[in-house]
């Protein structure tokens, strides 16, 4: 392979890795302070124990994203020298911002972990969790901002092939920042909480049946509830900037050539690539115009209204499929829990159930490894859409698959590391334990 397929693919491989890592930095310190009040104000101390567990697990996952994010920027500027050079200084603003919210959020959480019952008000110590959110949030909130404007660039002029008369200020709030920031924050919130619900239900399917797993399950499946909505109505936001801003992404997703009203959805199905006929899809009538324009008559751009070489890879049909679909289970089970719940003859806590919450983890990552992959494979073949090409901002060095190799190699002992450090720390240390534990000592 050529020095452009070996960075494409260390990018890929660094960003799918760190995006696991970062969606847990993001999502679970709104469930650690969800938690802790409810645990403070019931005076439930399974609640504020699930504070305490949530949060030892948190800070593993906060170092080794810590390291992926410290790749992310290294690769920035060893793989795709052009772009940096080009746009550097108008992304430079928001890469710093998102390091100074890391660190804002680095020192409340040593302050939080080290002040447990340290304050005759223990609603002292739950404030120390909102800038642990705020700092998480805002870290998403400002590397998305950078992915936004390589979408929807703005805020500068060009003079001889330069970058002028530059206003990072505008070129953080692009176009495509609300969308994006909203599905971002929305996602991660949702997944923190199925993978919570996850562990609590994994414990419950191994013969623990405490109150404690069965608060945890109820806390986040209603949170998830809501929050799977808000994804949901988010996503029909994103893809309407799509029809307005970025059509010929949208278009790749549903396999829509010809730009036409009443357009239907196309979910599923295979493509002839030479004759772009569909065969063996479910089509929505009226469904895409809908979706992209609130109209069952709106219009819809197609790709043959753009340059075959400017189309993105037309597979992206299938993750943009892939991912809407676990979206609805996300929205379908805790909908069922709940019902079932309210149901006195049903037990909401059966195996069918527990066994489906515990799905939603690992199904809830693959949808976030399924959205940035669409995210930017979508965005093809533009590094900076309308200025640049990734062929052009590519590094010439011709070693980049050693290197691939080498934090492949990182990347699989992180993993493994923090496998290891998260099983040993719960493993042998139930919460059932605990409780017991905390009661003898009180």
């Amino acid at each position: 392979m050529n020095a452009l397929n070996w960075s494409r693919g260390l990018t890929e491989m660094t960003l799918a890795f760190h995006i696991l890592f970062a969606t847990v930095g993001v999502g679970i310190p709104i469930f650690i302070s969800i938690a802790e009040w409810i645990g403070i104000r019931k005076k439930d101390p399974h609640y504020s124990l699930m504070a305490r567990r949530w949060t030892r697990g948190f800070v593993i996952t906060v170092a080794v994203g810590v390291v992926t994010g410290t790749c992310i920027g290294l690769q920035l500027s060893l793989l795709w020298p052009e772009f940096m050079r080009f746009a550097g200084n108008v992304i430079s603003l928001p890469l710093f911002l998102e390091t100074f919210a890391f660190f804002f959020e680095a020192i409340f959480l040593g302050i939080y972990l080290y002040t447990w019952n340290r304050f005759s008000n223990p609603y002292l110590h739950w404030l120390l969790t909102l800038p642990i959110v705020i700092g998480s949030s805002a870290s998403a909130l400002f590397i998305t901002m950078v992915n936004g404007f390589m979408n929807t660039p703005q805020g500068f002029t060009i003079e001889n092939g330069k970058l002028t008369s530059l206003d990072p200020l505008a070129a953080m709030l692009n176009p495509a920042t609300p969308s994006k920031v909203a599905h971002v924050l929305s996602s991660a919130y949702l997944t923190a909480a199925f993978l919570l619900g996850m562990i609590a239900a994994f414990s419950m399917l191994r013969g623990r049946n405490n109150d404690y797993y069965k608060k945890s399950i109820r806390l986040n499946m209603m949170t998830g509830l809501l929050l799977a909505a808000a994804t949901i109505w988010i996503g029909d936001a994103s893809a309407k900037f799509l029809a307005e801003n970025q059509p010929e992404k949208l278009a790749a997703a549903e396999w829509h050539f010809e730009t036409s009203s009443h357009a239907s959805l196309v979910i599923g199905g295979q493509l002839n690539p030479v004759t772009n006929e569909i065969t063996g899809a479910i089509k929505i009538p009226w469904a895409l115009s809908v979706l992209a324009t609130n109209h069952p008559n709106g219009t819809v751009v197609g790709l043959n209204d753009f340059p075959e070489d400017q189309w993105p890879p037309l597979y992206v049909h299938y993750l943009f499929d892939a991912m809407v679909g676990i979206g609805f289970y996300l929205l379908a089970v805790p909908v069922i829990f709940l019902i079932m719940t309210r149901m006195k003859r049903r037990n909401a806590y059966n195996r069918w159930m527990l066994w489906a919450i515990f799905a939603g983890g690992p199904f809830s990552l693959l949808a976030i490894e399924l959205g940035w992959f669409y995210a930017e494979v979508g965005r093809q073949p533009w590094i900076l859409r309308g200025y640049m090409r990734v062929s052009d901002a590519v590094t010439t060095n011709p070693h980049v698959g050693i290197t691939f190799w080498l934090f492949a190699a990182l990347y699989l002992l992180l993993g493994i590391v923090c496998l290891l450090v998260l099983s040993r720390l719960f493993r042998n240390k139930p919460a059932e334990y605990e409780l017991e534990e905390r009661r003898i000592i009180l």
